[in-house]
């Protein structure tokens, strides 16, 4: 998650229940009958740190890792020649461009700079369509006036859930996007907090394009999720598995002292389940990506992918 001026590393580095909806919008789990066949495949991404800005280069860059999804290059949405040049060779590699990020707060105390944070979010959801991007992503915002992502007891209130939604449906009626998704990423301290809230969310926006992005991580915020995040995954994708475009991989291990701290640490190095939420997301029809973040290098990245390859081989998951 990033600020106008923090990239997404560093922001998460350094730092009325939904009952109606669920029983309006969210579906039940499919039988094994008439489930669809599962993909048997996820699309694995994360920064290729090439040294290049040449589109071919940086899908060939994607590939060689064994990417087949990638964060949104480098692009300003006036310059369309770059868009139509990178979208293009992304295609030609089977790179899928998972999510335009944009990291800011539209819940600023300040009017003029949450009416530019707005500005900013909806130039991105209008870059992500012209780029064919799955989705743009941003947090919900914060009443916090200290620090533009952290806690608040009103990030959990009526008046920040009707401002999220007021904020979603301006965003997504400027660009009236037809083949992308505008989403915001869950938090374990403002809305969307949990899977029931985010359905709730997506009834009262109203909005086709209004779709998930997954981040279960940032969903564990208790001793019975960090111990439960098996059952934490299979509610994400029962209720929230067709809106889903999007996913982070990161993990979360228990830091022991006198209060409870989750500190994210490699895949691989904590408790999150891997194995069930490479299951679920490989038998979703359409693939959403999932996204590696957070890392400090290259090195740990590549840790990272063959520690989600290793789980996903083991259950018959193709990455390549």
């Amino acid at each position: 998650m990033n600020s106008l001026d923090l990239n997404r590393r560093q922001f998460l580095l350094t730092a009325a229940k939904a009952t109606v909806a669920v029983g309006v919008l969210a579906p039940k789990r499919i039988g094994a009958q008439a489930q669809p066949a599962p993909s048997q495949s996820v699309r694995l991404g994360g920064p290729s740190f090439a040294h290049a800005d040449d589109p071919e280069q940086l899908a060939r860059a994607h590939r060689q890792l064994g990417y087949r999804a990638a964060y949104c290059p480098n692009v300003a949405v006036k310059d369309t020649d770059r868009i139509r040049a990178l979208a293009e060779a992304f295609a030609k590699h089977d790179v899928v461009i998972a999510e335009v990020g944009r990291w800011v707060n539209l819940l600023d105390a300040d009017p003029e700079k949450r009416r530019k944070n707005l500005e900013f979010v909806t130039e991105g959801l209008a870059l992500a369509e012209a780029i064919g991007a799955r989705c743009c992503v941003d947090i919900a915002g914060s009443f916090n006036p200290k620090v533009w992502y952290g806690p608040h007891p009103d990030n959990l209130s009526q008046k920040f859930f009707d401002a999220a939604v007021e904020n979603a449906r301006k965003i997504i009626d400027a660009v009236k996007p037809k083949r992308t998704k505008f989403c915001y990423e869950m938090m374990g301290w403002a809305l969307p907090d949990s899977p029931d809230a985010y359905l709730k969310l997506i009834k009262a926006v109203d909005r086709p394009a209004f779709a998930v992005h997954l981040d279960p991580c940032n969903l564990i915020n208790s001793p019975q999720r960090f111990y439960r995040n098996t059952d934490l995954l299979n509610e994400c994708f029962d209720k929230l598995g067709p809106w889903i475009v999007s996913c982070h991989a990161k993990d979360l291990a228990w830091e022991v002292e006198m209060n409870i701290h989750f500190r994210e640490v490699r895949p691989g190095l904590g408790e999150l389940d891997y194995a069930t939420y490479l299951k679920r997301l490989a038998a979703l029809p359409h693939q959403p990506p999932l996204m590696l973040e957070h890392l400090g290098s290259a090195a740990e990245y590549a840790q990272a992918a063959q520690h989600i390859r290793s789980v996903g081989q083991r259950l018959g998951i193709q990455f390549d």
